[in-house]
């Protein structure tokens, strides 16, 4: 049970991080939209800038808080849990 539960965890790895790497290039890409917003000027350049900011940009949070948690979800099925105090984090604190 534990094999396979980590060989899907393995796939889900990989789509978490290819999902991740295309939204960030996404949200990158509204850095050229505004730069040709900017280039066009005008009523154009509002249109551009209300599109990407109403309708591009949520799309794009979307997508990541959805990645996020399926990456959690695949974090947890391998057994991993980075987002927990561990025994070596309490030994660590207790040493300061």
């Amino acid at each position: 049970m534990k094999e396979t539960l980590k060989k899907v965890s393995g796939a889900g790895k990989l789509i978490f991080g290819y999902g991740i790497m295309v939204t960030l290039f996404a949200g990158g890409l509204t850095f050229f939209g505004y730069i040709a917003a900017l280039i066009v000027g005008g009523r154009t350049a509002t249109n551009i800038c209300v599109w990407i900011y109403k309708s591009f940009i949520p799309m794009i949070i979307y997508a990541t808080t959805i990645l996020i948690l399926f990456g959690l979800i695949t974090m947890y099925m391998a057994g991993e849990t980075a987002l927990t105090p561990g025994k070596q984090a309490a030994q660590e604190e207790g040493e300061k």
